[in-house]
């Protein structure tokens, strides 16, 4: 190992140890800290840092600041070099050959020697191995786990390499924020990663319902030997809209109050006496949460911890992957008949309205050209055309269309220019044709869309293995756009095993605002919401639309993330109803209603018995660091997340939290980032929770399975392994919004387990090493956050203490 390779992991006196993570966890000490002081006392744990008081101003003053003026850069992460396991192997084929020579000369003792010798990896293992032989045997002393991978880790005090004043402060502004994170996830019913609620829990004064984050799994016969595939429905989920057989109407009525959506026991009578008991997001918490966040990730001594502890992340990794490499290959190896080609792949951010690839289309569209040639399809000025004169007024035939003529691929000229990218969604560049093929309301009731989108899901079916997660749009003008996206998917029988569907919102009321379809924001939220209530009550009420929401597992907000923003979401900015300027609201402002009506409908749905719903929005591909505050509060994980690049503290946040990352780096690269700068890599390395997805295959693949294309290319330009790409699938699964029946199958029963436990090898082909190592890591540094408080906590229990003695020998 290279000198500059341990220079990142040894900090003055500090050595590399091999030891078990899993072991007893250590309480941290600073110089004055007294030792013997037991770790169960419990005291209300003080999260107050010197930045009290000052988070509106300081929020203030960077809401103002553009994205170009922000100073939220830091030094650019550096990747480390490939390891040079080659060598290592020579040295250990080298041994062999030795060990194969001296048989024959040797005493069978210095043999085994010689061969016990080639199972460890490092001098270190001699070291441990010599250490354990001297330890007595005594009864009290922990059981060793099985070494089963080379583990590496710091020793010493202040292992983190800044004074402990410092990692006291940090450490309380990092926990402050996950509280943050958990109260939202709690209150909206959206998931939570159960490692870090359960340091949380330790200095926590109240219990926190680690049950709540997620849907309760009913038990089923998924055995370690079951099948991967899950048992398919016999009858198509769509055949059954009677409303006589669906659940019956609850009664309640519904009406919308400064934004969110409240509920009431009668809908005769709709004020405070009859409404019902719902936990109602608070919007004045909500402000002042975000002003503690917006402080917290410009505290110099916080963005210098976290960019501290994510180099050495990385650094661990590189260790990690120099040291078992081989091992986790040979795990693999190991596995019969699993391999990267059938192992369960989500693709958890794709638009359904380019789903397909540009052949495809092209295809669909001459075939569509031969076969309905006398079909009406448009309405122009009240008169109905045919597709055949659709196409001849653009002095067009089949034989002329190409996919060079129906120019849909993104390009050089895309490049930050998201209104040309918008473009390019029209063939041929007419937007008449985007209506009549990729649109679900047009004068044919989206037939054309509804016959593509399902020939795409019989290749995903035909490819077994690969699933997706379709975005359709509802844009809020109208209360009868969610009926008519409902009778789409039930008419044209729109569904898959292999798919499940995202609803995205446009955030464009400033667009329907001037074109006087809307009168106030809060018209736009009762569009996009009330149906919803109203189905959930009574679901009879809109029966395709009761069908359709069983298979919608969340919303999604889009639009171009670097449009600037006008407005400071804050105390002062005009509620829904009053918001009635030209002017677009901010993105935290769509994100916090859409967040507080989903949370009340979440409650609901529970209520019933129905499924519940997640945010997962575009966040961070480009535009302020704010986007990335709001989405690390509200919402269980996001797509993108780019600028995370330039924000130590929130991607340390972001790791902590296992915030779910969909990244598409060919997407970027089209638009946004260049691909060799696509941090991507280095948050696979850090522990980052990140999937890969396609985002716009019309745009941006060439061949029939985009998925695999964008393996395929990320595989080759940053050199991943078949583990890097395993655990990139798996990841893609744990994200994803298919049900915990389907995921037992395809990850494992065990699966919600945390760390090794959960892995099945088997299923997910990611070793156990490598699920070992991440757990491990996780823990490791939740573990220095956590105890740096409990130590604050007791050196103040025994300065209090000692005040009490002084205090006594003086009475005396």
């Amino acid at each position: 190992m290279s000198s500059a390779g341990c220079s990142t992991l040894i900090c003055g006196e500090l050595s590399c140890l091999k030891v078990d993570l899993r072991g007893t966890r250590h309480l941290l000490t600073s110089q004055h800290s007294l030792p013997g002081i037991p770790v169960a006392l419990k005291q209300s744990i003080d999260l107050r840092t010197s930045m009290d008081g000052k988070y509106k101003e300081i929020a203030e003053e960077l809401f103002s600041r553009s994205l170009a003026e922000s100073e939220m850069r830091s030094a650019p992460y550096e990747f480390p070099e490939d390891s040079p396991i080659e060598q290592l192997e020579e040295k250990r084929h080298r041994l062999e050959r030795q060990i194969s020579q001296d048989v024959k000369f040797e005493p069978d003792i210095l043999l085994r020697a010689k061969q016990e010798f080639m199972k460890t990896d490092s001098a270190t293992d001699l070291e441990y191995m010599k250490e354990q032989s001297q330890i007595p045997d005594l009864q009290e002393r922990e059981p060793v786990p099985e070494r089963e991978y080379q583990r590496v880790t710091i020793s010493g005090e202040e292992k983190c390499g800044v004074p402990f004043t410092d990692l006291l402060d940090a450490a309380k502004c990092v926990v402050k924020a996950l509280f943050i994170r958990q109260k939202y996830m709690g209150l909206s019913l959206q998931s939570f990663c159960r490692t870090t609620a359960r340091y949380l829990q330790e200095l926590s004064e109240r219990p926190l319902d680690l049950d709540i984050y997620e849907e309760e799994i009913p038990e089923t016969t998924v055995t370690a030997n079951a099948t991967v595939h899950p048992p398919v429905s016999e009858t198509h989920p769509y055949e059954n809209v009677d409303p006589t057989s669906m659940p019956p109407d609850m009664g309640y009525g519904c009406k919308m109050v400064d934004g969110v959506m409240h509920l009431y026991t009668t809908r005769n009578t709709m004020d405070k006496t009859t409404e019902l008991d719902l936990p109602y997001p608070d919007l004045q918490e909500y402000i002042a949460d975000m002003n503690v966040m917006m402080a917290l990730i410009i505290n110099g001594p916080v963005k210098s911890f976290c960019y501290r502890r994510l180099q050495y992340l990385s650094s661990k990794f590189q260790m990690h992957i120099l040291l078992n490499e081989m091992k986790e290959l040979a795990a693999q190896k190991k596995v019969p008949h699993r391999d990267f080609y059938n192992i369960r792949k989500v693709d958890t951010h794709i638009h359904a309205s380019s789903c397909m690839n540009q052949k495809h289309l092209l295809r669909f569209i001459k075939r569509a050209m031969k076969k309905y040639p006398k079909e009406i399809v448009h309405v122009e000025r009240g008169r109905g055309q045919t597709l055949m004169e659709v196409f001849e007024s653009m002095h067009l035939t089949a034989f002329d269309l190409s996919v060079d003529t129906l120019d849909m691929h993104a390009d050089r000229n895309t490049f930050h220019r998201f209104d040309k990218f918008n473009a390019k969604y029209n063939p041929i560049g007419e937007s008449i044709l985007r209506e009549i093929f990729i649109k679900t309301d047009n004068y044919i009731e989206g037939k054309y869309f509804g016959h593509i989108i399902k020939e795409v899901m019989a290749d995903l079916e035909e490819s077994k293995y690969q699933n997706v997660e379709l975005r359709l749009s509802i844009y809020g003008r109208s209360r009868n756009e969610w009926d008519k996206l409902a009778r789409w998917a039930v008419k044209h029988q729109v569904y898959s095993d292999n798919v499940r569907w995202l609803v995205q919102v446009p955030r464009l009321f400033d667009v329907y605002h001037t074109k006087k379809q809307l009168c106030n924001f809060q018209e736009m939220l009762e569009n996009i919401f009330m149906p919803l209530f109203e189905v959930t009550v009574d679901p009879s009420s809109h029966p395709e639309l009761h069908l359709f929401l069983q298979h919608v597992v969340g919303f999604d907000s889009v639009d171009d993330e670097s449009k600037p923003e006008q407005h400071i979401f804050n105390l002062d900015s005009p509620l829904p109803v009053n918001w009635t300027e030209e002017d677009n609201p901010p993105y935290s402002y769509y994100l916090y209603y859409m967040y507080a009506n989903m949370t009340v409908l979440n409650h609901l749905r529970r209520l019933r018995g129905f499924h519940t719903l997640v945010l997962r929005p575009h966040c961070g591909e480009a535009g302020p660091i704010h986007h990335l505050v709001s989405g690390f509060m509200l919402t269980e994980n996001i797509s993108h997340g780019l600028l995370l690049r330039k924000a130590p503290v929130l991607q340390y946040l972001y790791y902590l939290a296992q915030v779910g990352i969909a990244m598409s780096p060919l997407s970027n690269n089209s638009l946004f980032l260049s691909y060799h700068r696509n941090p991507l890599p280095e948050y696979l390395s850090r522990g980052l929770m990140v999937s890969l997805s396609t985002d716009d295959p019309l745009q941006f693949h060439f061949t029939k399975e985009p998925l695999m294309e964008e393996y395929s290319i990320a595989a080759q330009v940053w050199k991943l392994s078949s583990c890097d790409m395993c655990e990139l699938a798996r990841n893609s699964v744990l994200m994803s919004g298919f049900s915990h029946k389907a995921k037992r199958y395809w990850l494992g029963p065990n699966y919600i387990k945390e760390g090794q436990e959960g892995n099945d090898i088997r299923r997910t082909n990611v070793p156990d090493i490598r699920v070992a190592y991440r757990y491990e890591t996780m823990c490791e540094e939740l573990n220095l956050i956590t105890q740096a408080i409990h130590t604050d906590e007791l050196e103040t229990i025994r300065e209090e203490g000692s005040l009490c003695m002084g205090a006594v020998q003086v009475e005396k």
